[in-house]
């Protein structure tokens, strides 16, 4: 089995999702069909530039994706702890990991590579800030908040539809770690989430989250302020209240961890009936490429796995043999049509799936540079972070883009400073302090 290109390092375990409030107005998906009913569920938390070898306490995004074992298959909800994104285009993608990744020369980690794309593409502004604050550093994986990131589409029974978001908030509480203790951790325990998520679980000590959604009718989204399909975005809490809906508990270790935990396979193109894909385009974009990357690491047959596998509901498709097949579905057809009581399109996803109407021209349009990629970024300075954080995120950035080139710097200062003047001055003289150290300027 190949490794993950990213996502590499991670740590899983194994639990159940609990409905405690009623939202089958917004959704007819069965898991959320009734208070109390619980469905089994597999997460995996990881790292996303990182390695396998990588310590668990590098400043990177966190993956948090969860694996919901329904009675009508398999939904993967395959997110981060951050609510928005680096990019809203998915054929930059590709060049955005490349980017996290070794230079191809020195077999070093670039950073030229890394800044030199983010602030050229100033649609990342929102998200660069958020991974060089506070809570860039996650102490552990209990303690910090997930996210599905993309824009998604609920159906309810009577088929009308929600835009919708998802959030898991945790129960346990925000921790984080400031640089220097985590570099020390790195150096004495470089396996130090994943230590922590599996003594606790072992102890008893089960994590968990809060699970919300945010609802945007189809109306309103044709008339918002922003493209409410923009990643690169939040939906305000005020416009867009959280609604409960249920409890992740973890509360099994993995028996297997390369069988659970490498083994597993997240994919966003796996809904169930209730739950679909919006015009979210980097949304769009996920749901070709994952696929492509299971067939080449996991297999063809990658579904068959039991962590994989729909286990609530009986396998039915038209897939047969290849690399790893120990399935046959006992011999029923592998062709459609056919008269031997092969598997059908179910009817109850057919009904729940009405059409809507799509605006717009069919183009490739770069939007960077017309978006307003800065009014968020400086709601997040001014409105969220204080004094303390706006100074540590400044020295964050600050220590880190300063081993790029000064062309690279400069446009950094820029960047930051539409965002507010005082974040540009700041980051500017806190540069300037860095590099005269480095080079032992004389005062």
């Amino acid at each position: 089995m190949h490794k993950r290109v990213v996502h590499a390092k991670g740590a899983g375990a194994l639990g159940y999702f609990e409905v405690t409030h009623d939202i089958t107005k917004y959704c007819a998906a069965k898991l959320f069909s009734s208070i109390g009913k619980r469905t089994p569920i597999a997460v995996r938390f990881s790292q996303v530039g990182g390695e396998r070898g990588y310590a668990d306490t590098v400043r990177d995004p966190r993956g948090f994706a969860i694996k919901f074992y329904t009675e009508e298959g398999i939904w993967d909800l395959v997110g981060n702890n951050t609510p928005i994104f680096f990019i809203r285009d998915p054929i930059l993608f590709p060049s955005f990991i490349h980017t996290q990744k070794r230079n191809t020369v020195t077999n070093l980690r670039d950073y030229n590579a890394f800044w030199d794309f983010l602030t050229l593409r100033q649609e990342s502004v929102h998200q660069v800030m958020f991974l060089f604050s506070d809570r860039g550093i996650p102490d552990g994986y209990r303690f910090m908040h997930g996210f599905g990131s993309n824009t998604f589409k609920m159906i309810n029974a009577k088929g009308e539809p929600f835009y919708c978001k998802f959030h898991y908030k945790t129960d346990q509480g925000i921790k984080n770690l400031d640089p220097i203790s985590a570099m020390k951790i790195a150096g004495m325990d470089p396996d130090y989430s994943t230590r922590d998520l599996y003594n606790a679980i072992a102890k008893g000590l089960y994590p968990s989250w809060t699970f919300y959604i945010q609802i945007m009718t189809l109306q309103e989204a044709t008339k918002w302020k922003f493209n409410p399909f923009d990643v690169t975005k939040v939906w305000s809490h005020a416009d867009f209240p959280l609604i409960p809906v249920g409890k992740l508990v973890l509360n099994r270790n993995p028996s297997n961890y390369f069988a659970e935990v490498e083994q597993i396979a997240f994919n966003p193109g796996h809904f169930v009936p209730g739950i679909e894909a919006s015009p979210d385009r980097i949304l769009q974009g996920r749901l070709l490429s994952y696929r492509d990357s299971q067939y080449h690491r996991v297999g063809v047959n990658h579904l068959q796995l039991p962590v994989n596998a729909p286990f609530k509901c009986p396998v039915q498709n038209y897939q047969r043999d290849g690399a790893m097949s120990f399935y046959n579905q006992d011999g029923a057809p592998n062709y459609f049509p056919n008269s031997f009581a092969g598997p059908e399109e179910s009817l109850r996803a057919l009904k729940l799936d009405p059409p809507f109407k799509i605006y717009g021209e069919a183009d490739r349009i770069d939007d960077g540079p017309t978006e307003d990629n800065y009014m968020q970024a400086s709601d997040f300075w001014n409105k969220v972070l204080n004094a303390d954080e706006r100074r540590r995120l400044v020295d964050n950035i600050a220590d880190h883009l300063v081993n790029a080139d000064l062309f690279i710097q400069e446009r950094g200062i820029r960047m930051f400073g539409r965002v507010n003047n005082d974040f540009g001055k700041m980051l500017y003289g806190t540069l300037n302090q860095l590099r005269c150290k480095r080079d032992h300027c004389k005062n």
